[in-house]
């Protein structure tokens, strides 16, 4: 008899699922991208059958739909979209926010602000900002809300965010990963967060959540990010 491991059906949807968000999360896959099951199946790198198991899923939550005659169509990014995934994003982080800031340990929190300053500090370093660094920063980026998020220990707010979260993925997918010319300014946003979860201060933490991501929200509008009265050197 064969001891040979066997890869059932379910994982095999659950491994297409996860190769697709990072398609995404690697900008492989483009808002309003028409792609047919096998083009999809050979950038997921998963076997047809997975990838037709897979498509009701992504249709579900929007970030697939079937057009006829034109095959499959990654989610069109709108102002709609835009507007309402900011929106969610908004309603589902001010409450995780407002749970973090009486959780999370003292240790955790010097943790997550390091990592953010590691990436301050190579970004200034005088060399390029290359891709590594990007991709280094988005991790610490996105890490942060995501941790937030997860320490609420409810998994349908979890799955809810992280679906919200593909979909503003999409829309940033001009720059997926965070851009140079923002790099610092989000990181610098990010240690103003940190700085009132350090003091425990909720109000100061909720107002600085909602600029962090509002400034996020108009720049993929392409509108100017709101002024921000702190900065690394003259932290307040």
């Amino acid at each position: 008899m064969s001891t040979l491991p066997h890869t059932s059906p379910l994982s095999l949807r659950a491994q297409a699922y996860e190769s697709f968000q990072q398609q995404i999360v690697d900008a492989n896959i483009r808002p309003g991208q028409f792609i047919s099951q096998r083009e999809l199946m050979q950038l997921l790198g998963m076997p047809l059958g997975a990838v037709r198991e897979l498509i009701p899923r992504l249709e579900a939550e929007g970030l697939l739909k079937t057009v006829p005659q034109r095959g499959l169509q990654v989610a069109h990014v709108d102002l709609k979209l835009i507007n309402n995934a900011f929106q969610l994003r908004q309603l589902l982080e001010r409450e995780a926010a407002s749970r973090f800031v009486t959780t999370v340990s003292d240790r955790d929190l010097a943790a997550i602000e390091q990592s953010h300053r590691d990436i301050v500090q190579r970004a200034r370093s005088g060399g390029a900002i290359d891709d590594a660094l990007l991709k280094d920063a988005t991790a610490v980026d996105w890490g942060l809300h995501d941790l937030m998020i997860d320490a609420l220990g409810n998994e349908l707010i979890s799955e809810v965010y992280r679906i919200n979260s593909l979909r503003v993925r999409l829309i940033k997918l001009e720059g997926s990963t965070l851009s140079p010319q923002v790099l610092v300014p989000a990181m610098e946003e990010h240690l103003w967060f940190i700085e009132a979860l350090k003091r425990r201060d909720a109000h100061a933490v909720l107002e600085r959540l909602g600029h962090h991501i509002e400034s996020a929200h108009l720049r993929v509008l392409g509108l100017p990010r709101p002024a921000m009265p702190w900065s690394l050197e003259k932290p307040g």
